[in-house]
Protein backbone atom coordinates (compact mmCIF):
# COMPACT_ATOMS: atom_id res chain seq x y z
CA UNK A 1 0.00 0.00 0.00
CA UNK A 2 2.81 2.38 0.87
CA UNK A 3 4.48 1.67 -2.48
CA UNK A 4 1.22 2.37 -4.30
CA UNK A 5 0.77 5.64 -2.39
CA UNK A 6 4.36 6.65 -3.11
CA UNK A 7 3.95 5.87 -6.82
CA UNK A 8 0.73 7.88 -6.97
CA UNK A 9 2.43 10.82 -5.27
CA UNK A 10 5.31 10.74 -7.75
CA UNK A 11 2.90 10.61 -10.71
CA UNK A 12 0.85 13.52 -9.34
CA UNK A 13 3.99 15.59 -8.75
CA UNK A 14 5.32 14.85 -12.23
CA UNK A 15 1.97 15.78 -13.78
CA UNK A 16 1.87 19.03 -11.77
CA UNK A 17 5.44 19.90 -12.79
CA UNK A 18 4.66 19.20 -16.45
CA UNK A 19 1.57 21.41 -16.26
CA UNK A 20 3.61 24.16 -14.65
CA UNK A 21 6.20 23.81 -17.42
CA UNK A 22 3.53 24.02 -20.11
CA UNK A 23 2.11 27.13 -18.47
CA UNK A 24 5.56 28.71 -18.31
CA UNK A 25 6.33 28.00 -21.96
CA UNK A 26 2.93 29.34 -23.07
CA UNK A 27 3.37 32.55 -21.07
CA UNK A 28 6.87 33.05 -22.44
CA UNK A 29 5.77 32.50 -26.04
CA UNK A 30 2.92 34.98 -25.64
CA UNK A 31 5.20 37.73 -24.36
CA UNK A 32 8.03 36.98 -26.78
CA UNK A 33 5.53 37.49 -29.60
CA UNK A 34 4.53 40.82 -28.00
CA UNK A 35 8.14 41.99 -28.28
CA UNK A 36 7.84 42.16 -32.07
CA UNK A 37 5.40 45.07 -31.87
CA UNK A 38 6.28 46.68 -28.53
CA UNK A 39 8.25 49.56 -30.06
CA UNK A 40 5.42 50.40 -32.47
CA UNK A 41 2.85 50.12 -29.67
CA UNK A 42 5.11 51.99 -27.24
CA UNK A 43 4.59 49.40 -24.51
CA UNK A 44 8.03 47.92 -23.70
CA UNK A 45 7.47 48.72 -20.02
CA UNK A 46 4.30 46.61 -20.02
CA UNK A 47 6.04 43.68 -21.72
CA UNK A 48 8.98 43.99 -19.32
CA UNK A 49 6.62 43.84 -16.36
CA UNK A 50 4.98 40.73 -17.82
CA UNK A 51 8.32 38.96 -18.07
CA UNK A 52 9.29 40.05 -14.57
CA UNK A 53 6.10 38.53 -13.16
CA UNK A 54 6.91 35.26 -14.93
CA UNK A 55 10.46 35.40 -13.56
CA UNK A 56 9.31 36.07 -9.99
CA UNK A 57 6.88 33.15 -10.23
CA UNK A 58 9.42 30.72 -11.68
CA UNK A 59 12.33 32.01 -9.58
CA UNK A 60 15.05 29.77 -11.09
CA UNK A 61 14.64 30.55 -14.80
CA UNK A 62 17.04 33.06 -16.37
CA UNK A 63 15.25 33.85 -19.64
CA UNK A 64 12.27 35.73 -18.10
CA UNK A 65 14.65 38.09 -16.30
CA UNK A 66 16.73 38.41 -19.47
CA UNK A 67 13.71 39.42 -21.54
CA UNK A 68 12.46 41.71 -18.78
CA UNK A 69 15.84 43.46 -18.82
CA UNK A 70 15.90 43.72 -22.62
CA UNK A 71 12.39 45.20 -22.78
CA UNK A 72 13.22 47.62 -19.95
CA UNK A 73 16.30 48.69 -21.89
CA UNK A 74 14.11 49.34 -24.94
CA UNK A 75 11.92 51.50 -22.73
CA UNK A 76 15.07 53.47 -21.90
CA UNK A 77 15.82 53.93 -25.60
CA UNK A 78 12.34 55.33 -26.20
CA UNK A 79 12.16 57.57 -23.15
CA UNK A 80 12.18 61.21 -24.23
CA UNK A 81 12.73 62.64 -20.75
CA UNK A 82 16.50 62.37 -20.26
CA UNK A 83 16.11 62.74 -16.48
CA UNK A 84 14.31 59.38 -16.37
CA UNK A 85 16.77 57.34 -18.41
CA UNK A 86 19.24 56.49 -15.62
CA UNK A 87 16.55 55.02 -13.38
CA UNK A 88 15.19 52.89 -16.22
CA UNK A 89 18.69 51.68 -17.09
CA UNK A 90 19.38 50.89 -13.42
CA UNK A 91 16.24 48.74 -13.28
CA UNK A 92 17.32 46.93 -16.46
CA UNK A 93 20.74 46.34 -14.88
CA UNK A 94 19.11 44.81 -11.80
CA UNK A 95 17.05 42.48 -14.00
CA UNK A 96 19.98 41.32 -16.13
CA UNK A 97 21.93 40.73 -12.94
CA UNK A 98 19.18 38.38 -11.76
CA UNK A 99 19.27 36.62 -15.13
CA UNK A 100 23.00 35.99 -14.78
CA UNK A 101 22.56 34.83 -11.17
CA UNK A 102 20.01 32.22 -12.25
CA UNK A 103 22.12 31.22 -15.24
CA UNK A 104 25.21 30.97 -13.04
CA UNK A 105 27.35 32.98 -15.45
CA UNK A 106 27.28 35.67 -18.09
CA UNK A 107 26.74 34.65 -21.68
CA UNK A 108 26.71 36.25 -25.12
CA UNK A 109 23.09 37.36 -24.83
CA UNK A 110 23.32 38.93 -21.37
CA UNK A 111 26.45 40.82 -22.43
CA UNK A 112 24.50 42.35 -25.34
CA UNK A 113 21.84 43.66 -22.97
CA UNK A 114 24.51 45.08 -20.66
CA UNK A 115 25.95 46.95 -23.64
CA UNK A 116 22.50 48.37 -24.42
CA UNK A 117 22.09 49.47 -20.80
CA UNK A 118 25.47 51.22 -20.89
CA UNK A 119 24.38 52.96 -24.10
CA UNK A 120 21.28 54.33 -22.38
CA UNK A 121 23.38 55.69 -19.52
CA UNK A 122 25.77 57.32 -21.98
CA UNK A 123 23.02 59.04 -23.98
CA UNK A 124 22.01 61.04 -20.91
CA UNK A 125 25.19 63.12 -21.33
CA UNK A 126 27.44 61.72 -24.08
CA UNK A 127 30.27 64.23 -23.70
CA UNK A 128 30.84 63.68 -19.99
CA UNK A 129 29.98 59.98 -19.91
CA UNK A 130 31.70 58.66 -23.02
CA UNK A 131 34.91 57.60 -21.29
CA UNK A 132 33.05 55.52 -18.71
CA UNK A 133 30.14 54.09 -20.62
CA UNK A 134 31.80 53.96 -24.02
CA UNK A 135 34.36 51.60 -22.54
CA UNK A 136 31.60 49.50 -20.94
CA UNK A 137 29.77 49.23 -24.27
CA UNK A 138 32.89 48.07 -26.10
CA UNK A 139 33.84 45.62 -23.34
CA UNK A 140 30.42 43.96 -23.25
CA UNK A 141 30.08 43.73 -27.03
CA UNK A 142 33.59 42.30 -27.39
CA UNK A 143 32.85 39.69 -24.71
CA UNK A 144 29.52 38.86 -26.32
CA UNK A 145 31.18 38.23 -29.69
CA UNK A 146 33.92 36.15 -28.06
CA UNK A 147 31.41 33.98 -26.19
CA UNK A 148 29.36 33.33 -29.34
CA UNK A 149 30.80 34.44 -32.70
CA UNK A 150 27.60 33.26 -34.42
CA UNK A 151 25.40 35.73 -32.48
CA UNK A 152 24.19 38.59 -34.71
CA UNK A 153 23.00 40.79 -31.82
CA UNK A 154 26.34 42.26 -30.64
CA UNK A 155 27.10 43.22 -34.25
CA UNK A 156 23.65 44.77 -34.61
CA UNK A 157 24.01 46.86 -31.44
CA UNK A 158 27.47 48.00 -32.55
CA UNK A 159 26.05 48.93 -35.96
CA UNK A 160 23.17 50.89 -34.43
CA UNK A 161 25.49 52.80 -32.11
CA UNK A 162 27.89 53.49 -34.98
CA UNK A 163 25.08 54.66 -37.25
CA UNK A 164 24.14 57.41 -34.79
CA UNK A 165 27.70 58.35 -33.85
CA UNK A 166 28.80 61.60 -35.58
CA UNK A 167 31.23 61.21 -38.47
CA UNK A 168 33.85 63.31 -36.70
CA UNK A 169 33.96 60.65 -33.99
CA UNK A 170 34.34 57.75 -36.40
CA UNK A 171 30.69 56.87 -36.91
CA UNK A 172 27.91 57.51 -39.38
CA UNK A 173 25.81 55.47 -41.82
CA UNK A 174 28.69 54.64 -44.17
CA UNK A 175 30.77 53.14 -41.37
CA UNK A 176 27.78 51.23 -40.02
CA UNK A 177 26.79 49.64 -43.35
CA UNK A 178 29.36 46.78 -43.37
CA UNK A 179 28.40 45.98 -39.78
CA UNK A 180 24.73 45.75 -40.72
CA UNK A 181 25.61 43.49 -43.66
CA UNK A 182 27.54 41.23 -41.29
CA UNK A 183 24.67 41.23 -38.78
CA UNK A 184 22.25 40.21 -41.53
CA UNK A 185 24.50 37.36 -42.66
CA UNK A 186 24.84 36.09 -39.09
CA UNK A 187 21.11 36.46 -38.45
CA UNK A 188 20.22 34.40 -41.50
CA UNK A 189 22.44 31.57 -40.29
CA UNK A 190 21.67 31.83 -36.57
CA UNK A 191 19.89 28.92 -34.88
CA UNK A 192 18.51 29.61 -31.37
CA UNK A 193 19.06 26.82 -28.85
CA UNK A 194 15.36 26.49 -27.98
CA UNK A 195 12.05 27.99 -29.01
CA UNK A 196 12.36 30.43 -26.09
CA UNK A 197 15.98 31.43 -26.68
CA UNK A 198 16.84 34.99 -27.82
CA UNK A 199 16.31 35.51 -31.53
CA UNK A 200 15.43 39.20 -31.77
CA UNK A 201 17.00 41.73 -34.12
CA UNK A 202 15.87 40.76 -37.62
CA UNK A 203 13.40 43.64 -37.84
CA UNK A 204 16.01 46.18 -36.75
CA UNK A 205 18.53 44.86 -39.27
CA UNK A 206 15.98 45.11 -42.06
CA UNK A 207 14.93 48.61 -40.98
CA UNK A 208 18.45 50.04 -40.94
CA UNK A 209 19.40 48.41 -44.24
CA UNK A 210 16.25 49.89 -45.80
CA UNK A 211 17.61 53.35 -45.03
CA UNK A 212 20.34 52.82 -47.63
CA UNK A 213 17.91 52.19 -50.50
Amino acid sequence: MKKIFLLATIICFATYSFAQSDKYVAAMKTNISMMDSMMAKNNPAEVSNNFERIADAEKTQWLPYYYAAYCKAMQGYMEQDVSKKDAIADKAQDLIGKAETNLGKENSETDVVKAIIATIHMTVDPQSRYMTYGAAISKNLDESKALDPTNPRPILVLAENTYYTPKQFGGGPEVAKPMLDEAKKLDEAFKPETELSPNWGKGSIEYFLSLYK
